[in-house]
């Protein structure tokens, strides 16, 4: 395992626990994030990086019982608490990284990612991976549920123009990773960037 997956399996190991009681508020902003998401009954979604799985009872609804979802993380601490809130009945909890999904290529309609980009070590080679496993014409959400300056003033910091997430960077970054950014929403109350898999 490299440095980078040990440092953010300790990172979100150390933070499972108290996660969601830390962030209590949150589940009216994921659903509305996955309604972004414009998923049918019977559609195949992934949660790549789910933590808790807060995002898992949404995306169960919007494909209903015929839909798949799937849900991956790389902290083992992260699964066992969506398992301890039940949230493992709305989807298939997978211990796996998102740089190598054990998923055929162009098995899913969507993905969805709350919080991950910040944390990819590979952000290009990462969305390329999430774009194999995406049908063209499919859809991927890079959600946060606070916007990029109002989380760096909750850290104590300054939004910077290197971050991944500001539209700049992050345009090219999806364009060159087999995605096409659709629509970009920095606001205090969320971050939400939609793409369309290319191909």
């Amino acid at each position: 395992m490299s440095d980078d997956h040990t440092h953010v399996q300790e990172f979100f190991g150390a933070r499972a626990a108290d996660w969601d009681s830390r962030f209590p508020d949150d589940g009216p902003a994921y659903a509305a994030a996955v309604a972004e998401l414009g998923l049918h009954e019977g559609a195949r979604v992934l949660d790549a990086g789910c933590g808790t799985g807060r995002a898992l009872p949404p995306l169960r609804a919007a494909v209903g019982r015929s839909g798949l979802v799937v849900a991956a993380d790389l902290a083992p601490a992260m699964l066992q608490a969506a398992v301890r809130a039940g949230r493992d009945r709305a989807g298939r909890l997978l211990l796996t990284d998102v740089a190598a999904l054990p998923l055929r290529s162009r098995s899913l309609d969507a993905v969805f990612a709350a919080g991950l980009i910040s944390h990819l070590p590979d952000p290009a080679g990462n969305l390329t991976e999430l774009a194999r496993v995406v049908r063209p014409g499919g859809v991927l959400a890079l959600f946060h549920p606070i916007g990029r300056a109002a989380l760096a003033a909750r850290r104590g910091r300054r939004i910077t123009p290197d971050d991944l997430r500001a539209e700049p960077r992050l345009r090219p970054l999806l364009a060159g990773s087999g995605w096409r950014m659709t629509s970009y929403a920095d606001e205090d109350a969320r971050f939400l960037a939609l793409a369309v898999r290319e191909g």
